[in-house]
């Protein structure tokens, strides 16, 4: 587990974070520009050091004022990965990945080479490399290193969109297959969205929320970060059954029997399959009875747990509990006076089909 509790002076801004991180998976450290994400990844590798406070990776002190301990960052066992690739330009791409793993090429230099399918560059340099290339060059050799924590600080930022989508499929293969917790550093909601387990908000040097990231994002305080568009809810489930005559999937959500159906991903969609939906407020309805014919194929029972008003955009959003998941619906203030909508009620979320197609689900 990493363990933050530190104070830096960044100018005019505060970097003041306490902070607990599970040893597995990724966690993503989200916000604005300056809000401290880069200069909080630079405490923890050790690159630059706070005024006061104490940080921990697995029991071990990387650092702590009080005892002057101030472990050096080739000390820390930490990888990183900086938006620039940041190679050895006299090196070879092999020269590159065997200096992060002693200049010894055993079975792990294989598998992580497969891994990030650079085993046709390995003869090339650098400069001769796209910045994909590079970026994954650089992943690599990180990874070589055999580090007790990875840090990916904006590893896509760099990159233009061509290249995101070149980069991003590697990314998705290390968060099944690595067994390093990773920290990735980002301001893009939507590489969080894909790769996250868990989800850190850092706003003007203080951390807002924390936690996994179906509750993070289904926060209230998620919402200011969105636009109103994006207002969406989380949910985690696994696929429980294809639909024998339509390209049609049934996802039953974690810790619960209710089942949704969504349009089929892909052709290899398999039962068993642990997978995550996106489902935007603007695309859920409500409705006190249940229909007896409706073309919508997701009608769900849900319970008002909360009502948030917003009269300069006419909106209400409704926060429904859904069988113990948080599902969000936006509706107007004609809508919510006329229906009497209240906290406690019970209702049934309508869900359209187009909130749940192939870009709003996330393979995990």
């Amino acid at each position: 587990m990493l363990v933050i509790d530190i104070k830096k002076q960044l100018g005019d801004l505060l970097l003041d974070v306490k902070l607990s991180l599970p040893s597995s998976g990724i966690s993503a450290i989200f916000g604005r520009s300056g809000a401290g994400k880069s200069s909080l990844a630079n405490v923890i590798s050790g690159l630059t050091s706070p005024e006061e406070g104490r940080v921990t990776l697995n029991n071990r002190v990387l650092f702590d004022s009080e005892s002057k301990v101030s472990m050096p960052p080739e000390k820390r066992n930490i990888g990183y990965v900086f938006q620039d690739a940041r190679l050895f330009p006299h090196y070879k791409v092999e020269g590159n990945l065997l200096y992060g793993c002693g200049g010894k090429r055993t079975s792990h230099f294989n598998d992580v080479v497969k891994l990030l399918d650079i085993e046709s560059l390995l003869t090339r340099y650098p400069h001769s490399l796209s910045g994909g290339e590079k970026q994954r060059v650089a992943i690599g050799r990180a990874i070589l290193s055999e580090p007790a924590l990875l840090i990916m600080d904006e590893p896509l930022a760099s990159l233009d969109l061509p290249r995101k989508h070149e980069v991003m499929p590697y990314l998705e293969r290390l968060a099944k297959e690595i067994k390093i917790p990773i920290l990735y550093v980002s301001h893009s909601l939507d590489e969080i969205l894909r790769l996250a387990d868990n989800m850190v908000l850092l706003n003007q040097g203080s951390v807002s929320l924390s936690g996994d990231i179906t509750s993070v994002w289904s926060s209230p305080l998620m919402r200011p970060w969105l636009n109103a568009s994006e207002h969406s809810a989380l949910l985690e489930g696994t696929i429980s059954e294809l639909h024998s005559d339509h390209p049609m999937t049934k996802v039953t959500l974690n810790n619960s029997q209710q089942g949704i159906w969504v349009k089929s991903p892909c052709d290899c969609v398999e039962e068993g399959k642990k997978i995550r939906l996106r489902i935007r407020a603007n695309d859920v309805s409500l409705i006190k009875q249940q229909p007896q014919h409706s073309s919508i194929r997701n009608i769900l029972p849900v319970v008002i747990e909360d009502l948030s008003e917003d009269k300069e955009n006419d909106v209400v959003a409704v926060k429904l509990n859904l069988s113990g998941h948080v599902l969000w619906a936006n509706i107007t203030l004609w809508a919510r006076d006329e229906l009497q909508l209240g906290i406690g009620q019970s209702w049934f979320a309508q869900i359209k089909g187009v909130s749940v197609t192939q870009s709003d689900l996330c393979s995990k």
